[in-house]
């Protein structure tokens, strides 16, 4: 079974119905459905949260929070071996060290897809499969 990991940039545009927030609906409600697994590393979901909180306040990050995601979906918690390889990818790659963990989850099984709004995973597209979000 395919499973989508959904990165911050990839759940915002879903938040802010912005360019590719169909394609992410598609594959939320695909999970909800039980046809696919989605999964989004702890350090995205809290990058999500604090972007929500910093626009639109506690109440609304909240609400918006809590229906985002389909109870199907899983919140992958970090590890030290995850927080090792994302240091690794972060400083060899030259990516965001949060952005690392999100690419880090993809590599863990052939079945992952990356699905992302931000063009700065082209530097490790080599490394796994990324689906990207149409630009706005």
């Amino acid at each position: 079974m395919t499973t989508y990991v959904l990165d911050a940039s990839a759940l915002i545009r879903y938040a802010d119905d912005e360019a590719g927030a169909e394609r992410v609906e598609e594959i939320v409600l695909a999970c909800a459905s039980g046809q696919l697994e989605v999964c989004v590393s702890a350090i995205q979901w809290g990058e999500v949260a604090g972007n929500l909180r910093k626009r639109f306040g506690a109440a609304t990050e909240a609400g918006v929070m809590g229906r985002l995601l389909p109870s199907e979906a899983t919140i992958i918690p970090v590890t030290g071996e995850r927080a090792i390889r994302a240091a690794a990818l972060s400083v060899d790659r030259k990516i965001a060290y949060a952005d690392s963990f999100a690419i880090g989850l993809t590599m863990e099984s052939p079945n992952r897809v990356l699905v992302t709004a931000d063009y700065g995973f082209k530097a490790v597209e080599d490394l796994a499969k990324i689906e990207f979000l149409p630009t706005k």
